[in-house]
């Protein structure tokens, strides 16, 4: 059966369906043996389909890979960079760097610290990115000064940012020091900066941003000791059931088993 092209190359995990989408504009994606155009169709049974040159088959897809990662800061949420900068991916051992599709799932911004997930499986990371599912996200955000309550609910119950509202957010105090405050924030979108852009607008900017949940996917799980930063691991089985019901998706891979390695 004929399905669009980045249909195909997500779900055999070469690419995000988006990363996908580029590739194909960028003319490096051949269907047996001529470049196609975006939103043209294959049937990935009978036809030759190359990406760079490389012949891929249903049967070549990798077995699946889903990490959460520590990121740390100065380090991008990107498979490659232009500038040089360190990405996620450089993170990772060259066996898994290698061959295995592997991509952020969502992004972090490179000053900010903490959880990402990254996964070889592009239709689950078009679901979890997709504008209709709402994952909530836990951050621990140092800002500056003492944001006293009344302004504190300003930002539970949303500001304009780009002339629209945020949706309602959960905003607690977990500790104040001399110049400057820990708050707790959990998201239910995620909006460019928004976190950063929120705090500027309401006069307390942030000093640290720091990820420390997916959902019920954590850095430190209850009883077990934190991942470092620049450190990942698989995730359990558990944690890939909530995301199976989050997207709904059919089936899963089986997550390989990778040891936790540093930077």
């Amino acid at each position: 059966m004929d399905e669009r092209l980045q249909k195909i190359l997500a779900q055999w995990g070469i690419a995000s369906r988006r990363q996908a989408e580029q590739m194909i504009v960028a003319g490096r994606v051949r269907v047996n043996g001529k470049i196609v155009q975006l939103g043209q169709k294959a049937n990935p049974a009978s036809d030759r389909i190359e990406v760079d040159g490389v012949l891929f088959k249903p049967s070549d897809r990798p077995v699946g890979v889903y990490l959460l990662l520590n990121k740390p800061a100065g380090v991008v949420s990107t498979c490659s960079d232009p500038r040089a900068k360190t990405t996620v991916l450089d993170l990772l051992p060259p066996k898994l760097r290698s061959g295995q599709g592997i991509h952020p799932v969502g992004r972090l911004d490179a000053d900010s610290t903490g959880a990402l997930l990254l996964a070889n499986d592009g239709k689950l990371t078009f679901c979890l990115t997709h504008p209709r599912h709402s994952v909530p996200k836990t951050y621990e955000v140092w800002v500056q000064g003492s944001p006293p309550e009344q302004l504190l609910q300003v930002w539970r119950q949303g500001v304009i940012l780009s002339g629209r509202k945020t949706l309602p957010a959960e905003v607690r105090v977990l500790d104040r020091a001399r110049d400057q405050t820990l708050l707790q924030v959990v998201l239910s979108e995620g909006r460019n900066r928004q976190i950063r852009r929120t705090a500027e607008l309401l006069g307390h900017p942030v000093l640290k941003l720091h990820r420390t949940a997916i959902g019920p996917i954590q850095l430190q799980p209850p009883g077990e000791p934190a991942l470092p930063l620049g450190r990942y691991r698989p995730l359990n089985h558990s944690e890939l059931i909530f995301l199976w019901n989050q997207v709904n998706l059919t089936s899963i891979n089986v997550p390989v088993n990778l040891e936790e390695h540093s930077i």
